[in-house]
């Protein structure tokens, strides 16, 4: 006769989806990076000097580039490029509390280099600040701010990561946090894995090809190298 545990594991793998994918993607700020206090620290801060509604910032801004935010809501006639290199500055100047997310650096060890990219919105400079913050290996592809014309919800930066690990849209998974993030890997033809309890929120409906998870805590993977030199990496969520 078997246990109860038994059956509640035996349920608990059949509820979880396996993905079979040749590259995959990954957000950075609120996906790999837990980051929201010095975030929603430097927008309360551009807000309060501007006299502008925080949480009106705080609900549009993330996942997007900071000059993209700041272009929105600054007065007119103010500098908007000298407003953007501070605001990076102060993002840049502080660390304190940012950690990696549950499962993150075990989840990236376990993929192969050439397989896997970082699109973020944050410049290179912050990028390679926080995840040496968070204790991440940064990986050798990498799209940040500097790398496209077009910030997220666009779907360029995940277009153009593809194509630098050589791998089909189709062919790809991308791990998101926020609403614009999550467009432009839609856009993109990704399938896309919605990462954390906020993101929850914001999307509450989850179309095909999409799948949520609160960290990395319980993903696996496995990767096998292809015929052509490339991988064929299983994720189980």
């Amino acid at each position: 006769m078997s246990h109860p545990a038994e059956h509640a594991a035996h349920a608990e793998a059949a509820q979880r989806s396996v993905l079979t994918v040749r590259a995959v993607l990954f957000d950075m700020d609120g996906t790999l990076v837990d980051s929201t206090a010095i975030v929603e620290q430097v927008w309360l801060e551009f807000s309060e000097r501007y006299g502008l509604d925080f949480n009106e910032i705080l609900r549009t801004s993330h996942g997007v580039q900071a000059g993209d935010t700041v272009r929105r809501y600054a007065p007119a006639g103010a500098d908007f490029e000298a407003l953007t290199a501070e605001l990076g500055e102060m993002e840049r100047s502080r660390t304190d509390g940012v950690i990696a997310l549950p499962g993150a650096e075990a989840l990236l060890a376990g993929l192969p280099d050439d397989a896997i990219a970082l699109v973020t919105s944050a410049d290179r400079i912050l990028a390679d600040i926080r995840m040496q913050a968070a204790g991440l290996t940064m990986p050798s592809t990498v799209v940040t701010a500097e790398s496209v014309t077009r910030g997220k919800p666009h779907p360029e930066g995940y277009i153009k990561a593809a194509a630098l690990l050589g791998a089909d849209p189709a062919d790809v998974v991308v791990f998101e946090d926020a609403p614009a993030g999550i467009a432009a890997a839609r856009a993109a033809g990704m399938r896309t894995v919605v990462v954390g309890k906020a993101a929850a929120r914001h999307n509450a409906e989850l179309e095909p090809g999409m799948w949520r998870i609160p960290d990395y805590s319980a993903v696996t993977v496995t990767a096998v190298k292809d015929d052509d030199g490339g991988h064929l990496l299983t994720l189980t969520l």
